[in-house]
């Protein structure tokens, strides 16, 4: 009989909560189409469920008609998608996760004391994109240890340092040691700069794993968080899946296997944890106990949806 081990905190988090339900709200009130500036957020399951009900997801703003209503993501945007949001006379509703928003507020601080920003993130990940637009001129992208060796700046005496908040928490903090002894005077990473939810995740990941074979986790090949939980596991020597769904399980993932932590990034639903548990019930009597390493109980209102915001 299967032991599974289901880690909590997992799922959604404060942000994503916010995200979804202020697109869900939006949709009630304002009606379809419902323009949203990248994913909502990064799971097949909620683009699909929202794309149902009306929303349209773009890359660029010219796939948005004129005059419409458009959604920033939970991942933020560079200020050049805002001011050209506002030249083509777009209603805007912002989604973006408050704790995204504060890096971006503390990248303008930094680069109004004449900082070179040192941002900590995967080149390419929508909210790094959105980050680095802030102040282009003064933010170099940092991914690992060899870049932090490698990376110039103008003045090793003014440089701060900013990361994108679903990071490797242990990455950075290999990072932040190379560029503290190449820079003694580096302005840290504010406290708090990861994500909470990532944070709590990483560190069930890293308190359970060892106790099972085999950790499955729950979220998209697009979530930055949830390869982060999947490359934890692997760095505590457990073999670690990604997957999506129940029907992306493989049975050679689990043969022999007697114990399963089962965890799942900020952006899966819960509904695709409960599949994927039901599954394993049924094939190999799965019995599960829930782990819990924390508690989490923050939230965070979702933006005022009057009718004077977006008409």
């Amino acid at each position: 009989m299967m032991r599974i081990l289901l880690a909590s905190p997992r799922g959604f988090c404060a942000g994503v909560n916010r995200a979804i339900e202020t697109l869900r709200e939006a949709l009630r009130k304002f009606g379809r189409p419902m323009y949203v500036y990248h994913e909502i957020v990064h799971n097949r399951w909620v683009v699909e469920e929202f794309q149902a009900k009306g929303a349209v997801f773009v890359d660029t703003l010219e796939e948005v008609p004129v005059g419409s209503c458009l959604m920033y993501s939970a991942h933020g945007v560079s200020p050049e998608v805002r001011e050209k949001a506002a030249e083509m006379g777009l209603r805007t509703i912002d989604a973006t996760c408050p704790l995204v928003a504060r890096i971006h507020a503390q990248a303008r601080q930094f680069a109004e004391e004449g900082l070179e920003i040192l941002l900590l993130g995967h080149r390419g990940h929508d909210e790094i994109v959105g980050i680095m637009g802030e102040v282009p001129e003064r933010i170099q992208i940092l991914s690992s240890v060899e870049d932090a060796r490698k990376i110039s700046v103008p003045n090793p005496e003014k440089v701060a340092c900013l990361t994108q908040t679903t990071f490797s928490i242990e990455e950075m903090r290999r990072i932040l040691a190379v560029l503290q002894e190449r820079f003694p005077k580096l302005r840290q990473p504010p406290q708090g700069s990861i994500c909470y939810a990532t944070s709590n995740r990483q560190q069930a990941v890293r308190e359970l794993a060892s106790q099972a074979e085999r950790v499955l986790v729950v979220g998209s090949p697009n979530s930055s968080n949830s390869r982060r939980l999947q490359e934890l596991a692997r760095q505590q020597g457990v073999e670690a899946y990604l997957l999506d769904g129940a029907e992306e399980l493989r049975e050679e993932w689990l043969d022999g296997v007697e114990t399963v932590l089962i965890t799942a990034g900020a952006s899966a639903p819960e509904t695709v944890v409960r599949s994927i548990l039901a599954f394993l019930r049924e094939k190999y009597h799965a019995e599960v106990e829930t782990v819990e390493v924390c508690r989490e109980s923050l939230q965070f209102p979702i933006p005022d949806l009057s009718e004077k915001k977006c008409s």
